[in-house]
C-alpha cells in the first residue's frame, strides 16, 4: 500500500507537469527574421509615440534580496539543527531529515504551481490563478505590482523561502513519532492547501486579508501562527511520545540547538529586513527591531526561568531568542526601535509560560513549535496593532498607542482566520493522510528510533579506536537490521 501510495504522488507530478506544459505551447518565440522584420515596421511608430518605459531592476536592491533570500533558505538548515541538538540522539538524523528534505519538495512544488496560487492574478481575494504556473511570465523583468526594483524572479525565489521554513516549522511539534512517508503526502498536502492561500490572502494582491488592512511585515499570521497551529493540532492527533513524563527525555545535544539557534538569527536579517524588497532606510529599519526584540526576549526568559527554576538555561537563551524573533515578524517595518525592547521583553515572558504550561494543558508539543512559533506569532500579530507607527512606515497603519483602535481590530480579525483556516485544514489534512499511511510509527519503531527505522543510518555510531591509533579508527552500526563494521 505504501509503494503504491508512493508510486501514485510521482505519477501526479509527472502528470501535473505534462498538464501544464500545453499553456506554454501558444507561446511560440518569433524567428529572429521575423522579429526583425516587426522592429522595423514598428520603429517609425516608436519615433512618434514613444511607449511608457517599462520598470527596470535596481541593481543595489536585486543584490540585497538574492543575499536575504540566500539568509531565509540558511535559516532552515539552521532550524535542522536547532530541533536536532533537542531530541533524543535515536532521532536526531530523521528529525534533520524534515527539513532539509522539505527544501527539496517545496521547491519543485513552488515552480510547478506554488508560486501562483500564492502570488499569482487574484481570484475573488482567496488565492491566485495559475497564470504564472511552471514560472510562466516569471522572467528577469520586475513586476510593479509587488516590486519595482528588482526581478520577478528573485521576488519569486525570495519568497519561496517563507514557504520552505514555514512547512518545516510544523515539524517540531510531532517529532520523533511520524512516519517518513506520512510527513511528507502530509507537507504536500499542507503546502497546497494551507500555505498558499493563506499567503495569498495576506500579501497577494487582491488579497482579503491585504485588502482589509491587515498588517504583517513579514509573517506572524502567513508563517508563525499557520506553522504553530498546525504543529498543535498535528501533536494532539498523533498522541504524546510513548513514556512522557516516565521516561527522561532530555536534549541530547545542545552545542546543535546553540548552533542553529544563532544561524536562525543570522538569517532572520534576511527574513525581516529583506522584506523591505530593496536596500533602503526601511530595511535599515526592520534589521534594527529584529536584532533588538531577539536580545531583549533572550534575556526576558532567561530571568523568566532563573527565577522560577532558580538557574538561567543555555536552551532557554536560545529558546527566548527564537521567541523574540517570532513575534517581532509582522512588526519589524512597523514600529519603533524602543517598541521592539517591549515586544521583546514580553514575547520571552509569554512564550516561556506557554511552554511550562504543556504538561497542564496535556499535548505534547515535543519541540515547542505552537509554544514558541504559534504564541509568539499570535503576540507579534496583536502587538503590531497596538505599536505600529506610520512614522515608521508610512504605507502602514498607527496602531492603538497612535491614537487608532482601527488596526488592532484587523489584527484580531487576521489572526483568527489564521487560527481557523490553519487547525481545520490540518485537521482534514491528517485524516486523509493517516486514511492512507497510517501516520504514526509502531511502537517498535518508536522505542528503536526512527533513525534507524525510517533510514536506516545512525547519527552517531559506536566508535572505537584500535591499538594501530586513529589511522586505525573503526565503527560498528548497532543497527538491527546491519552487523557490517566499516574500517579506516
Amino acid at each position: 500500500m505504501k509503494r503504491i501510495a508512493l508510486f501514485a504522488i510521482l505519477m501526479l507530478l509527472a502528470v501535473t507537469c505534462l498538464g501544464l506544459a500545453p499553456a506554454f505551447a501558444d507561446e511560440v518565440a518569433p524567428a529572429p527574421a521575423a522579429t526583425a522584420a516587426a522592429a522595423a515596421t514598428a520603429a517609425p511608430a516608436a519615433d512618434a509615440a514613444a511607449a511608457p518605459e517599462a520598470p527596470k531592476a535596481d541593481t543595489g536592491d536585486t543584490a540585497f534580496i538574492i543575499v536575504s533570500a540566500a539568509l531565509v533558505m540558511l535559516m532552515t538548515p539552521g532550524l535542522a539543527l536547532f530541533y536536532g541538538g533537542m531530541v533524543r540522539k535515536k532521532n536526531v538524523l530523521s528529525t534533520m531529515m524534515h527539513s532539509f528534505i522539505i527544501i527539496c519538495l517545496v521547491s519543485v512544488i513552488w515552480v510547478l504551481y506554488g508560486y501562483s496560487l500564492a502570488f499569482g492574478p487574484d481570484n475573488n481575494g482567496m488565492i491566485g490563478s495559475l497564470d504564472w504556473a511552471m514560472f510562466n511570465n516569471v522572467g528577469p523583468d520586475p513586476n510593479p505590482d509587488y516590486s519595482a526594483t528588482i526581478p520577478h524572479s528573485i521576488f519569486s525565489m525570495f519568497q519561496l523561502m517563507f514557504a520552505i521554513i514555514t512547512a518545516a516549522l510544523i515539524s517540531g511539534a510531532f517529532a520523533e513519532r511520524m512516519k517518513f512517508s506520512a510527513f511528507l503526502l502530509f507537507t504536500a498536502i499542507w503546502i497546497t492547501v494551507i500555505y498558499f492561500p493563506l499567503a495569498h490572502w495576506v500579501w497577494g494582491l487582491g488579497g482579503w486579508l491585504r485588502n482589509l488592512g491587515a498588517l504583517d511585515f513579514a509573517g506572524g499570521t502567513v508563517v508563525h501562527i499557520s506553522s504553530g497551529v498546525s504543529g498543535l493540532v498535528l501533536a494532539m492527533l498523533l498522541g504524546k511520545r510513548r513514556g512522557l513524563g516516565t521516561t527522561p527525555m532530555p536534549p541530547h545535544q545542545l552545542p546543535l540547538t546553540v548552533l542553529g539557534a544563532g544561524l536562525l538569527w543570522f538569517g532572520w536579517f534576511g527574513f525581516n529586513a529583506g522584506s523591505a524588497l530593496g536596500a533602503n532606510g526601511l530595511a535599515g529599519s526592520a534589521f534594527v527591531t529584529t536584532n533588538t526584540a531577539a536580545a531583549a526576549a533572550a534575556l526576558s526568559w532567561i530571568f523568566a526561568e532563573w527565577i522560577r527554576q532558580g538557574k538561567p538555561t543555555v536552551l532557554g537563551a536560545a529558546s527566548g531568542a527564537v521567541a523574540g524573533l517570532v513575534a517581532i515578524t509582522p512588526a519589524a517595518g512597523f514600529v519603533t526601535a524602543g517598541s521592539s525592547i517591549i515586544i521583546g521583553l514580553m514575547s520571552g515572558v509569554i512564550c516561556y509560560l506557554a511552554v511550562i504550561l504543556k504538561p497542564r494543558l496535556g499535548y505534547d508539543d515535543a519541540l515547542d513549535a505552537f509554544g514558541i512559533h504559534g504564541v509568539g506569532g499570535t503576540f507579534g500579530a496583536i502587538a503590531t496593532g497596538i505599536f505600529a507607527t506610520t512614522t515608521v512606515n508610512s504605507a502602514g497603519a498607527d496602531g492603538l498607542l497612535y491614537g487608532s483602535s482601527e488596526l488592532l481590530v484587523k489584527q484580531l480579525i487576521a489572526v483568527g482566520a489564521s487560527y481557523v483556516f490553519a487547525a481545520v485544514g490540518t485537521f482534514i489534512i491528517y485524516m486523509i493522510v493517516n486514511a492512507i499511511f497510517k501516520a504514526r510509527v509502531t511502537v517498535e519503531d518508536e522505542e528503536t528510533g526512527l533513525d534507524i527505522t525510517q533510514h536506516g543510518e545512525e547519527g552517531y555510531p559506536d566508535f572505537a579506536v584500535q591499538a594501530g591509533g586513529l589511522s586505525s579508527i573503526s565503527y560498528s552500526s548497532s543497527s538491527a537490521s546491519s552487523s557490517v563494521v566499516h574500517s579506516h
